[in-house]
C-alpha cells in the first residue's frame, strides 16, 4: 500500500457513520436504567443504533441487525454495497441472516448484483451457519465470502485494504487500513488498545493516514490496557503512538464512536471530550469527508 499524499487532486473520501452504538444500542436494548429512559424520552442524536460505516456508498465496514434501519433513516442504498469488511462474528456487527433476502423476490434490481464480503475465518463460518437454511442458490450466486490474514493486503476495485490485529476477542478479529485514490482511512472498532505488531506494521508501512475512527466504549471511564474496548485515555494513548511513528498528524481526523450506554454519552459530555481531547464524536448519520 503506497503512502497516502496529502494533495488537493485526490478525490475525497466520504465516511458515512449510520451507527454509533455499542452492542446493545443507545437506548439499549432491554434496559431501563436512568440515562436509557431519559433518551427514550429526549430522542435526538443520543440514540445511536449499532455500529456500521458506509465509505463512498460502495464499502460498508461490518453489518449490524440494524442495517434495515440505517438504510430507511439516512436514505442509503444497502444493494449498492459491493463490498463489506467484517472486523469480527459478533452478532452486533455482523448479523448474517439478513443476507438471504439480497435477491430473490425480497431483493429486485439491485444496484451492484454482487457483494464480497471479507472477514476471518469465524467470519466466513458464522456465514453459512446463519444462511444455510434459507439462502437460495439464486441469491447466494451473488455473494462471495473471502476469508483474509492479518498483515496480508488486498485489493477489491478501486479500494485497498490491509487487515491489522484488533485486542478483542480469540477469534482474530481485525481492525483496518483502507486506501482508495491516495486517500487513507484507519478503522478501529472493536478493539482495545492496538497490539505492538500493529505499530510495527504501520511503522515499516510509513505514510500518513488521512482519517482515523476510534472505538470510545468506555468514554470518561477509567480503563485498563488489556479490555476489549477504549476509553478516551485509550483513544489519547493510541493516537500518540500513531503519532510517534509518523502514521497521524495534526490533519489527521480523529473520529469517536461505538458508545455505550453505561458511559452516558450525553451531548454535554461528548462536547466536553472534543474540546478536551481534539476529537470528533460521532452520530447516527453523520457524513464526514476527507
Amino acid at each position: 500500500m503506497p503512502c497516502a499524499r496529502r494533495d488537493p487532486k485526490f478525490n475525497v473520501m466520504k465516511l458515512h457513520y449510520l451507527g454509533t452504538g455499542a452492542a446493545e444500542g443507545i437506548p439499549a436494548l432491554f434496559c431501563n436504567c436512568e440515562y436509557c429512559c431519559s433518551v427514550k424520552e429526549r430522542g435526538g442524536r443520543e440514540v445511536r443504533s449499532r455500529s456500521q460505516i458506509i465509505i463512498d456508498g460502495d464499502l460498508s465496514i461490518d453489518f449490524p441487525p440494524d442495517a434495515f434501519l440505517h438504510g430507511v433513516k439516512a436514505g442509503v442504498d444497502l444493494s449498492a454495497i459491493k463490498y463489506l469488511l467484517v472486523t469480527h462474528s459478533h452478532i452486533d456487527h455482523f448479523y448474517a441472516h439478513d443476507f438471504i433476502l439480497r435477491g430473490y423476490k425480497y431483493g429486485r434490481n439491485l444496484t451492484s448484483p454482487t457483494l464480497t464480503i471479507f472477514g476471518n475465518a469465524e467470519v466466513k463460518e458464522v456465514f453459512n451457519e446463519c444462511t444455510r437454511r434459507e439462502l437460495r442458490a439464486d441469491v447466494k450466486g451473488g455473494i462471495e465470502v473471502v476469508t483474509v490474514n492479518s498483515f496480508e493486503e488486498f485489493s477489491f476495485g478501486a479500494y485497498v485494504a490491509v487487515p491489522l490485529k484488533a485486542s478483542h476477542t480469540s477469534e482474530n478479529p481485525f481492525v483496518y487500513l483502507v486506501q482508495k485514490n491516495g486517500k487513507r482511512y484507519l478503522h478501529l472498532t472493536d478493539t482495545g488498545r492496538l497490539p505492538e505488531e500493529d505499530y510495527r506494521y504501520l511503522s515499516a508501512l510509513g505514510g500518513y493516514v488521512d482519517a482515523i475512527t476510534f472505538d470510545c466504549t468506555f468514554l470518561w471511564e477509567k480503563s485498563d490496557a488489556v479490555r476489549r474496548h477504549m476509553g478516551l485515555d485509550d483513544v489519547k494513548e493510541v493516537r500518540e503512538r500513531l503519532h510517534s511513528i509518523g502514521v497521524a498528524d495534526e490533519k489527521t481526523k480523529c473520529i469517536l464512536t461505538h458508545f455505550s450506554h453505561n458511559a452516558e454519552p450525553t451531548m454535554g459530555s461528548l462536547s466536553r471530550a472534543e474540546k478536551e481531547y481534539g476529537v470528533q464524536a460521532a452520530y447516527d448519520g453523520m457524513t464526514l469527508e476527507v
